[in-house]
């Protein structure tokens, strides 16, 4: 096993219950900070993982932490999309306006790249430090205590210090941290994804030229945003859209999808884009996935502050954010980081002071998200023909700029002050 820097042990044994994105960098930190980590999941082994989804994206404050974990920064950057730009159409086909990135890398690394195969370097770093992951491991319930948190798992109880739920927005910790069972709701969209070989439509006259090299196109129409993009020198290709979706979120929101449907929806759009989904090879992976809403939560923590949510299980994101990832990142950072800080003997305000210090960050980087689809969706093409940047994505210093642990490292002692304060008044 190769030795990689690590804090001296905390003492602190942490269960994360969900090996995604979240749950394996909330692992990861914490094997950084000196806990003891073990990860459960439900998926039977990785491939369960890694084998389907598409493009993913972590801004400079989400992967700026990856360059803290030797050698994955590196391994991404091989298999990630080179385009520093995103080039805006209006849904009938005119360019509009080119949004460039390129004044965004002094504030850190881009990546945009497949789920899969970002998922699988980032698991094989946990693998190379060490970190035990269980699979196939259906956790049923959490429960707490004054003194431990722990799941039933299996059928049976497991306990530790501290639990981190990072199952996504069906977690069962949600129950015990708000209450009551509460259910998601249908945002009112859902997406069409799909990813396939760039070969597949090398030679078509319509569309050759997105696949020569990496490119990055979105199209804006009423209700319905369209996002084309190629990696890899243009040999991996994908297209999303975004569209207005009545139906309702039962066990399942993600369907396989059909590219008569599919057409439906982009009818009198520009030729490029009913070329791209016509084009779509039949043994393509084609999904429509309902975007899931959940009302702000009033906490991420349990009663007793023993059992914390991270990522979508706190707070899912729109895509037209672009900080989902980065958001779920940056929680276990912080979340390792508090319980560093804290100690052993107070993991309780550990986890409160975690709580504390991402709360109104992340609430006001969902917001962007909502704020984007708004603006693409009812577009004012007579203003935008004024002032075309008027649609670009919004990159803002504040959220993008960030460096999640050096803020926390320097935010903890004032935030446990206060809430050592609170405590003591009650």
């Amino acid at each position: 096993m190769t030795h990689f820097p690590r804090r001296p042990s905390s003492g602190i044994n942490v269960m994360i219950v969900g090996a995604g994105f979240a749950g394996i960098a909330a692992a990861i930190e914490c094997d950084r900070k000196g806990h003891t980590v073990l990860l459960l999941e439900k998926a039977a082994d990785i491939d369960e993982i890694t084998r389907f989804g598409d493009i993913i994206s972590f801004d400079p404050n989400g992967a700026r932490n990856f360059e803290r974990w030797p050698g994955v920064i590196e391994a991404m950057k091989e298999v990630a999309r080179k385009t520093t730009w995103l080039d805006l159409y209006h849904w009938k086909g005119e360019f509009i306006t080119r949004q460039s990135f390129e004044g965004e890398k002094e504030w850190g690394p881009r990546i945009n790249g497949h789920r899969g195969e970002l998922y699988s370097i980032i698991h094989q770093h946990a693998v190379d430090r060490g970190v035990e992951i269980r699979w196939g491991q259906r956790v049923t319930d959490y429960f707490e205590d004054e003194e431990r948190a722990g799941v039933v798992v299996n059928g049976e109880e497991m306990v530790a210090d501290v639990v981190i739920a990072a199952e996504g927005v069906r977690s069962r910790g949600r129950k015990i941290v708000l209450g009551f069972d509460d259910k998601p709701k249908s945002s009112g969209y859902a997406v069409y994804r799909s990813w396939f070989s760039g070969d597949s439509i090398k030679d078509n006259p319509i569309l050759k030229h997105i696949v020569e090299g990496d490119s990055h196109s979105g199209f804006i129409g009423p209700d319905l945003h369209f996002l084309v993009s190629s990696l890899k020198d243009g040999k991996e290709f994908n297209w999303v859209f975004t569209h207005v979706d009545d139906g309702n979120i039962e066990e399942s929101w993600q369907f396989p999808g059909q590219v008569e449907d599919c057409l439906k929806y982009v009818e009198g759009w520009a030729p490029i884009v009913q070329e791209i989904v016509r084009s779509t090879p039949k043994d393509a992976r084609l999904i429509d996935h309902k975007l899931v809403f959940r009302d702000p939560l009033p906490t991420f923590i349990s009663p007793k502050r023993r059992i914390a949510l991270i990522g979508d299980a706190a707070h899912p994101f729109l895509p037209t954010s672009i900080q989902g990832a980065s958001q779920s990142i940056e929680d276990g950072v912080v979340l390792a980081a508090c319980l560093e800080l804290a100690g052993k003997r107070s993991i309780p305000l550990g986890v409160q002071a975690f709580e504390r210090i991402r709360y109104e960050r992340v609430h006001k980087a969902q917001a962007t998200g909502v704020k984007t689809r708004e603006r693409w969706h009812k577009a004012n093409w007579d203003e935008i023909a004024k002032k075309p940047e008027s649609i670009h994505l919004a990159r803002e210093a504040w959220l993008l700029n960030f460096d999640v642990e050096k803020d926390c490292y320097e935010r903890f002692q004032e935030v446990a002050g206060c809430l050592r304060g609170t405590q003591a008044r009650l």
